[in-house]
Parts: structure tokens; C-alpha cells; sequence
């Protein structure tokens, strides 16, 4: 476990240092924040404040500190939400124990952290649609491919989750997208656009609009089905071959319950492996979705950042991400543990 967080602490660095050099790349944040017609001085007042005249490496050691659980501050310095108490003062320098700190957006002035929040359950909600959209469907025609192994239907199922394996989430949303939200919208009644949570008419509610999730939904979990699909049925073929199986089946099961009952519970090690892993990907991997469908979620808020510059939202949906993958990572291999006892965990 020392090891797993020591790692995760270097690639958490290794993040920031890479994503705040590669910053540099992209268009100054002040020129998304300033005309054509701003004077020199309000330009540079605006860079003052977003604390983008100083040199690069004291910029990259100002936003680490404020990252840190442990930041130095000076005497005076503006008290931050964040800021939980001083632990020590040195001379005009005082130590703050404190959670991190993700900053305020350029373009909003609200919080970060309270951003990515908000933008969190979007994506949490649409990644758990997917899931289930692929395990339901998954899971039992992975089980019916192995049945039915070598048979027309078999080879068919394969086909057709190589084809979904190979096609892009993007892809798929933007056909899903132009299909059923423009194309055959007075059929579907669905929408091109829309997000889990929208003003009612009067702009004064939220209300849940079940119907816009069902195309992300569906565009989002197309891969993990198609893998579910093999992942199952190979799987099941080499569990079905088992002797176990066999016995079972002599002694007069069913065919069903051999299958259901003592041959599914044994394959369900890889498969547990593969949805915890997927699971995450979709988290951190529905960003184009969410932008095409223009689905309120982590994705859609960092794109939007990165289109207008704004460092401290694109760094924090970047370390947020990481954060939420690393917990699913190692939730998963816990479970993993407790399905198969004989697996130990380091």
C-alpha cells in the first residue's frame, strides 16, 4: 500500500509539472480576458492578478504550495477558504496546515474545487449508466456466445463486439448524436444536446431529464459491452471445459444451473477485473462524449477550460481525474481479493 501511494504521489507530480509546461503552449489567459482595445496597463494589471508575470519556475513552485497540505504563506497573504490554521511562524513567513488548495477559475472567479464537484456527479452519473448498459447486455450474450460455441450465433456475437471494440466512443456519439437527436428526432423525441439537470420552463428549478442520458449513455458503453461480450464468452468456454463442470452435469444438474449456478461464479475473476478498470476509463475517458452531447460532467468543464486558457479548472479536472482513478484502481483490487481469497494483497 506505501508503494502504491509513493507512486501515485510521483505520477501526481509528474502530472502537474508536465500539464503546467504544456500550458505554456496554449493562448495567454489574459487575452481571453481583454479586447483588442485594452490599454497595456489593464493588461498587465489583469496578468498582476492572475499572477502570470512571474517567471515560469516561481509560478510552477507558487501553484505546488498551494497544492501542498503543508504551504508556506507570508504574513498578510490573502486567507484562502482552504486554510485550516498556522502550524508554525517563521519570522514573516507563516506554515498553514490545510487541504489542498485548486484555486479560482480565471474566467468565473468561483472555486475549482467546487467546479469539478458540481461537474463530478454529471459524470459519475453518466459513467454508471454506461456501466450497467454494458453489463446487462454484456454479460448474458457473452454467456450465450460460450453456449452456443462454434455456431453461427457465436461467431456473429464475436463480429460484432470486434466491431464495437474498434470504434471510437467519439464516433459513436456523433453518430448516436446526428441520428437519433436530428435525423429521427419526431420518432426518438430525443434530443441532440442536454444534460441530467436543466431549468424547468420558468428557469426557476432543476429537474431530472431522464431522456437526454440514454444516447451518452448508450454512445459511452458500446466499447465496454462489446469487450464484456468476448471477455465472458472466453472465459466461460475454458470454466465449461472445467472437470467440475462435468461432474456436475453427471450427477444430474441441469444445464442451466451448471452454467449459471457453478461455472459463471468462477469466471467471474477476470470479469470483475475488466469492469473495475472500465469503469474508471470512463471517468476519465468520457471528456468527448460529454462535449458532443454538451453533458454537464467533468469532460465538458475542462475542454471548455482549455478552450479559453483557464489553468487552474484544466489543472484541477486533470488532477481530479487522476485522484478518482487512482480510488477506483485500488477499490477494485481490493474487491478483487475478496472475491478470490487466495489472491493476497501488498
Amino acid at each position: 500500500m506505501r508503494g502504491k501511494l509513493a507512486n501515485f504521489f510521483f505520477i501526481l507530480l509528474g502530472l502537474v509539472v508536465f500539464i503546467f509546461f504544456l500550458f505554456q503552449a496554449l493562448p495567454n489567459a489574459s487575452d481571453n480576458l481583454v479586447s483588442d482595445r485594452t490599454d497595456p496597463k489593464t493588461k498587465a494589471a489583469i496578468e498582476q492578478e492572475l499572477g502570470l508575470n512571474e517567471p515560469l519556475p516561481l509560478q510552477l513552485l507558487y501553484y505546488l504550495n498551494d497544492l501542498s497540505p503543508l504551504s508556506v504563506y507570508k504574513q498578510g497573504s490573502p486567507k484562502f477558504p482552504y486554510l485550516q490554521g498556522v502550524f508554525i511562524r517563521i519570522s514573516a513567513y507563516q506554515c498553514w496546515l490545510k487541504v489542498p488548495y485548486l484555486r479560482t477559475s480565471f474566467q468565473t472567479k468561483q472555486p475549482v474545487s467546487q467546479t469539478l464537484i458540481d461537474a463530478f456527479w454529471g459524470t459519475m452519473v453518466l459513467a454508471i449508466a454506461s456501466m450497467l448498459f454494458a453489463l446487462i447486455i454484456g454479460i448474458p450474450v457473452g454467456v450465450l456466445a460460450a453456449v452456443k460455441k462454434g455456431s453461427y450465433l457465436d461467431n456473429a456475437l464475436v463480429w460484432i463486439s470486434a466491431i464495437g471494440i474498434s470504434v471510437p466512443s467519439f464516433f459513436s456519439a456523433m453518430i448516436f448524436s446526428w441520428l437519433f437527436g436530428f435525423v429521427w428526432a419526431s420518432y426518438t423525441g430525443l434530443s441532440m444536446t442536454g444534460s441530467f439537470w436543466e431549468l424547468d420552463n420558468l428557469g426557476e428549478n432543476t429537474k431530472i431529464q431522464w431522456h437526454n442520458l440514454l444516447l451518452p449513455a448508450i454512445s459511452l458503453g458500446i466499447r465496454p459491452l462489446a469487450v464484456f461480450v468476448q471477455l465472458t464468452r472466453n472465459t466461460m468456454v475454458d470454466v465449461l471445459d472445467q472437470d467440475f463442470v462435468r461432474t456436475a452435469r453427471a450427477k444430474g444438474l441441469s444445464y442451466a444451473s451448471s452454467v449459471w449456478k457453478h461455472a459463471f461464479p468462477n469466471a467471474l475473476n477476470p470479469l470483475v477485473t475488466s469492469v473495475g478498470g472500465w469503469f474508471s476509463s470512463l471517468l476519465a475517458g468520457s471528456f468527448f462524449t460529454e462535449y458532443i452531447f454538451q453533458w454537464k460532467g467533468l469532460g465538458k468543464v475542462t475542454i471548455e477550460a482549455l478552450q479559453q486558457s483557464d489553468f487552474p479548472v484544466i489543472m484541477g479536472g486533470v488532477l481530479f481525474t487522476a485522484c478518482v482513478f487512482f480510488v477506483l484502481h485500488l477499490f477494485t483490487e481490493l474487491l478483487y481479493v475478496w472475491i478470490d481469497p487466495r489472491i493476497k494483497y501488498e
